[in-house]
């Protein structure tokens, strides 16, 4: 795992190992800058006197997750071939996970108390709904959520990123045959069915949906089969290993899964699922793409074909973060095994001070203050407790009450009822938990 590395003045440096740090900091020429991700700051070295390799930092957007990669690149030219191979040398890995579903349920709970309100007291109003205008792309709180916490500003203040890639279309490779292609022909085509299959993996979590067969060939099985007048749109398509499927048949589903009525109300309940996270990625891709061509940094568009490709080909198993060490054109990848980090959006604590009943009605006032004690919600503490039942070292964000008896959220699980002069301030809030995990091979 690298270890990010500024020099006096706070400008990025190549990243080093966990033990070249180690060094630093014993040898007095480093200080701790920041603890997650783990970066110092030397003391005797400016950015013009060291040596910078080109780093690059990748991106796969997800409705949920965002891959994030950093890798040092390297070219070689092959000696039979001639061809340039470019290989990228992964140096930090992490997975961000959004919280747009949180800022829509809360807007949408805040929507329907103020409705209830302005229906009850303000009946007499002129309506005000149609009044209103938005800026050119304009996203909602929820979307413009995901473009926002895309950590690129960030990590290019702990790191001497020189380029970027993201992960711009699904598949597009017609446009590149046939540039006046449209239409139809779009569905005629050699992906033909690519981006309906690529979808139903995700969809229905890469397993059967009748027997939740893993790891097998999956094939594409209508719920309502064509022959009993079944369509061959989205939401009556599933996947089926070849065992199911030919047992199946042409039955309807109801009579396949008659002895099975919790899997029949499950799939039925699935299928009718939302294209939400699909239409999430359309609507925030471009944006974000406007804001990484506004870095002045070259970028680099890649599609989600060829990152697939890319990730069978070198045999990486399938996460976010090496998807997003896939992106663009990549023919190695190099030390992928370093651990990820988990970056879950949390926010940043909110404006509303009173806790609320399901009719909207207060029901207890909170603090004015979001601090108690020196220490906010969402700080990293280190906790020691000598003695009593809750006796150990705990590290973790830590949730402040005003009486000081705090609860800490540890990697191990929650812990309640700690005083506050246990606790010793690590980091401060940033809006951000953090973990780390490695990715199962």
């Amino acid at each position: 795992m690298a270890v990010f590395v500024l020099d006096r003045r706070k400008k990025p440096l190549m990243p080093c190992s966990e033990k070249r740090a180690r060094l630093l900091l014993e040898r007095g020429r480093a200080r701790v800058h920041r603890l997650v991700p783990f970066t110092i700051r030397l003391l005797d070295r400016e950015q013009e006197d060291c040596a910078l390799q080109p780093v690059r930092l990748k991106l796969d957007p997800g409705s949920r997750a965002t891959g994030v990669a950093l890798v040092r690149e390297s070219q070689e030219v092959g000696a039979n071939t001639g061809e340039v191979q470019r290989s990228a040398h992964v140096l930090f890995l992490a997975e961000l996970v959004h919280r747009g579903h949180a800022i829509r349920a809360a807007l949408r709970r805040r929507a329907a108390f103020r409705r209830r309100r302005r229906c009850a007291n303000l009946r007499h109003r002129q309506s005000r709904f149609d009044n209103r205008t938005r800026r050119n792309g304009w996203l909602p709180p929820s979307l413009q959520h995901r473009v926002d916490t895309i950590w690129v500003r960030r990590l290019c203040r702990w790191a001497p990123v020189s380029s970027l890639s993201q992960e711009l279309v699904r598949f597009d490779t017609q446009a590149l045959q046939n540039p006046e292609i449209s239409g139809i022909e779009y569905q005629q085509g050699t992906l033909a069915g690519c981006e309906v299959r690529e979808y139903l993996l995700e969809k229905w979590g890469r397993k059967c949906a009748y027997c939740d067969a893993e790891n097998v060939p999956l094939e594409i099985d209508h719920i309502h089969p064509r022959s009993k007048g079944g369509s061959d749109r989205v939401s009556n398509l599933t996947l089926a290993c070849h065992r199911c499927n030919r047992r199946k048949g042409a039955q309807g589903i109801e009579d396949f899964l008659a002895k099975d009525p919790k899997r029949l109300a499950r799939i039925e309940a699935q299928r009718k699922a939302p294209l939400r996270d699909a239409a999430a990625v359309n609507s925030t891709r471009w944006e974000l793409w406007r804001r990484l061509t506004a870095t002045a940094l070259p970028v680099e568009a890649g599609t989600g074909g060829r990152t697939k490709w890319n990730r069978h080909r070198l045999n990486l198993p399938k996460a976010h973060a090496l998807d997003a060490a896939c992106v663009g054109e990549v023919h190695a990848v190099t030390n992928w095994r370093v651990p990820t980090l988990n970056i879950q959006c949390t926010g940043r604590g909110s404006y509303q001070r009173t806790r609320l009943t399901k009719h909207g009605f207060p029901r207890g006032d909170l603090t004015r203050s979001k601090s108690a004690f020196g220490f906010q919600t969402g700080d990293l503490v280190r906790v020691v407790v000598t003695t009593g039942k809750k006796a150990g070292n705990y590290l973790g964000r830590v949730a402040i009450r005003a009486s000081g008896s705090f609860n800490i959220q540890s990697a191990t699980g929650l812990v309640q009822g700690i005083h506050h002069r246990f606790c010793t301030l690590l980091q401060r809030a940033d809006g951000y938990g953090y973990s780390w995990t490695r990715i199962a091979i």
